[in-house]
């Protein structure tokens, strides 16, 4: 990683309201060390919001398609080395451990690679992990505007690679949004399945 992507990184600060409060989630080189979520008391815009994606059936889909169930989306990329399939691994063993609770969490995998990220490549990728995974794509602008809705940072490596041969730096959280499409948490994407599945499970109670 060159020099000026490190700052970035280290830079790059997504903030979010919450419970009255403020969060600012501080993104560190995501090849090195797993990112930190650091508690802030400045103000911020919200997480989360709007958006029209495309399913692995490429059929169009909307936030509004999610509402109903609790949805623990998280931002990555297929042809990430290491960070996003450790999580995905992560989430899918959550499920496992949340039971019969699991049938009221939709896990959703955002790609910020629409270039590769094609919905059957997204579709093939996320059932490998677990079928309950959605995997959604969809053209550079609608990434670009529900990336910005939950503040993911991404950019693509300089000097990575050429053509379709490159590596995407990008910030690793997962949030979980409530029934009614509103932010309720953020969690480090570096959580084991057993501390995600804790973190998870008072709010799927609370509404059982």
């Amino acid at each position: 990683m060159t020099p000026r992507s490190r700052l970035l990184l280290i830079l790059g600060l997504a903030v979010a309201i919450f419970g009255g409060g403020a969060l600012a989630l501080t993104l560190v080189e995501q090849s090195a060390e797993p990112a930190a979520v650091a508690v802030d008391t400045a103000s911020g815009a919200a997480i989360g919001g709007p958006f029209t994606l495309v399913d692995a059936r490429g059929q169009t889909v909307t936030d509004r398609n999610f509402h109903g169930k609790w949805m623990l989306v998280y931002f990555g990329y297929t042809f990430c080395p290491d960070v996003c399939p450790t999580t995905l691994t992560n989430i899918a063993q959550a499920l496992v451990q949340l039971r019969s609770h699991a049938t009221d969490l939709l896990p959703v995998f955002i790609t910020i690679d629409p270039q590769r990220d094609t919905p059957k490549v997204m579709g093939d990728y996320v059932k490998a992990f677990d079928p309950r995974i959605v995997g959604l794509t969809g053209s550079k602008a609608q990434i670009a505007k529900v990336a910005q809705e939950y503040h993911v940072y991404y950019a693509k490596q300089a000097n990575s690679g050429s053509g379709d041969d490159y590596l995407v730096d990008h910030s690793s959280f997962v949030y979980l949004m409530s029934p009614q499409g509103k932010f309720a948490k953020v969690m480090p994407g570096s959580l084991s399945a057993g501390e995600m599945a804790d973190a998870i499970r008072p709010f799927l109670e609370s509404t059982s």
